[in-house]
């Protein structure tokens, strides 16, 4: 398993790079939405890791697995 990536360790660069995106992004069209089991465990990961209530609550909503999140519905 790899280390996570620190912010910090990111040139100004490299986020700008990786906002932009890249020619291998993904319609949103094609994307597949998530079951609520996978989507449980995501949740739980990501709380495990965010530094406090409000980073989890970003994080889960720029992932779309929020709890006002609509999964498939």
């Amino acid at each position: 398993m790899s280390a996570p990536i620190r912010m910090s360790a990111l040139s100004r660069e490299d986020l700008t790079m990786a906002a932009k995106g890249s020619a291998n992004d993904i319609a949103d069209e094609d994307l597949e939405p998530l079951a609520d089991e996978t989507a449980r465990q995501a949740q739980r990961v990501v709380a495990a890791y965010a530094a406090d209530a409000d980073e989890c609550r970003m994080l889960l909503s720029m992932l779309g697995i929020g709890p006002n999140s609509a999964r498939g519905e």
